[in-house]
């Protein structure tokens, strides 16, 4: 007896679940296209979290940069240029993932040969060089870029010698550190594409 009423129960828990079932993908059927705002959900069902990110880094800038020209009631979208900063952010991709690096200490910091081959050593120097003017504006160290076959050498040493922390923070630091030093990265992405900038500024 026992039994049978659990089989019993079992049964129409069941058929419950399949009724529901049933209901719910009918009122999806049964749904004109217009009828449901975009990012709606159908009643009964979980809203879900969507991730806010676009899954790629470029595109995520860019994205930003347009966003931002959106929202100027004073852009001049006769002089946009969005496709100058994409070939900007082209060349930042090669030499983040593409280029070699071979870091050498010298007294006071550190010398870096950073090279490769077609695009990426074009792209190597289109940025290597005003990022060095960059760094070298900043107090703590001195920087230049130097050509060199396939590249470029980046030299950065700090502007006392005799600073050790310093010195350990630029070696430390290395290629990947230096390259993301200072604050100029966004404006000059913005300016860029307001066509403030020469499109063959690379940096």
């Amino acid at each position: 007896m026992k039994s049978s009423l659990v089989i019993a129960l079992g049964s129409a828990a069941l058929g419950a679940a399949l009724v529901a079932g049933g209901v719910w993908a009918q009122s999806l059927q049964s749904m004109q296209p217009g009828q449901m705002q975009h990012g709606e959900m159908p009643q009964g069902m979980h809203q879900m979290h969507h991730p806010m990110q676009s899954g790629q880094g470029a595109f995520g800038a860019m994205a930003e940069v347009v966003g931002t020209l959106e929202a100027d009631p004073a852009t001049d979208w006769s002089r946009v240029n969005m496709e100058a900063l994409r070939q900007h952010l082209i060349d930042m991709d090669e030499v983040v993932l593409r280029a070699a690096v071979k870091a050498t200490q010298v007294p006071g910091g550190l010398s870096m040969d950073v090279t490769g081959i077609g695009r990426t050593a074009q792209s190597i120097r289109a940025m290597l060089v005003p990022h060095s003017a960059e760094l070298d504006r900043m107090p703590a160290w001195s920087a230049k870029a130097e050509p060199i076959p396939d590249g470029v050498r980046l030299i950065v040493i700090a502007r006392d010698p005799a600073d050790a922390k310093m010195v350990a923070r630029i070696r430390g630091l290395g290629f990947a550190g230096l390259l993301v030093q200072g604050g100029h990265h966004g404006p000059h992405h913005l300016a860029m594409a307001k066509g403030e900038m020469p499109a063959t500024h690379g940096h």
